[in-house]
């Protein structure tokens, strides 16, 4: 996907978090973010926009430490998301292809790497604030969700912070069914997961499904579609696989 279609998702995604949170209230219950309510939702999310959207704007070289959560509540907490989201947009739409930033993941460019990130943490983010509203969730795009699925796989659980690990080497795939050739096969060790774009070889255990299904699946926001062989690997990444901010 290009720069200007992850920014485009960031811009409609951001907005139908806040519309859901707004429906459901911020006292309400996250159900996918247990112990979470709607404020919580938004509270991380805005920190997280305006953290990111500082080291394109001011082209930070170095890691810097979010700016910590605001005591806000209500109405005035969601504007203060909407403020903030529309900020992070505007930077990204405005950011000079060369921009030199810090970033944590390999990517092409810096604002690749932001335009990416931010667009699925705010996607994952929404199905969070939908499941506070209930109903029916809008939908994630079968490319977006592929790309999402690779950035967890090969990115996010390449790095020696991933807590997904096994005393004996096991492997595990999995494969979009409505995507063709969109299939990873994970090997599984006691070191960092090592993931592979391939279809090829013994799986112990496989998940299957619609790209967006398992999208939401690995990010632990909906249950897994389908899967064969050993149930334990899927427990096991139910288990372990959790991003955390801190």
């Amino acid at each position: 996907m290009e720069i200007t279609a992850f920014v485009e998702t960031l811009r409609l995604e951001g907005g139908r978090l806040a519309a859901a949170a707004e429906e459901a209230g911020t006292g309400a219950e996250v159900p996918t973010c247990p112990g979470w309510r709607v404020r919580d939702l938004l509270r991380h999310t805005g920190m997280v926009h305006r953290w990111a959207t500082a080291f394109v704007a001011e082209a930070l070289t170095e890691y810097r430490p979010d700016g910590g959560l605001p005591g806000l509540d209500g109405d005035e907490l969601v504007a203060w998301f909407r403020e903030g989201h529309e900020r992070l947009v505007t930077t990204l739409a405005a950011a000079p292809p060369d921009v030199r930033c810090w970033h944590f993941l390999p990517a092409p460019s810096p604002l690749a790497f932001w335009a990416r990130r931010q667009a699925h943490e705010t996607t994952v983010h929404r199905l969070d604030a939908e499941s506070a509203r209930g109903g029916t969730p809008a939908g994630v795009g079968a490319d977006f969700a592929v790309d999402g699925i690779d950035e967890l796989l090969c990115a996010f659980h390449a790095r020696p912070r991933s807590a997904v690990r096994c005393a004996e080497p096991r492997t595990l795939r999995v494969r979009a069914t409505d995507a063709p050739g969109a299939v990873w096969t994970v090997r599984l060790s006691a070191g960092p997961p090592v993931t592979s774009r391939t279809g090829t070889g013994a799986a112990d255990c496989e998940l299957s499904g619609t790209a967006a299904s398992l999208y939401a699946a690995l990010w632990n926001r909906r249950p897994f579609p389908e899967v064969t062989g050993d149930p334990s690997l899927a427990a096991l990444w139910r288990e372990k696989s959790g991003v955390t901010w801190d």
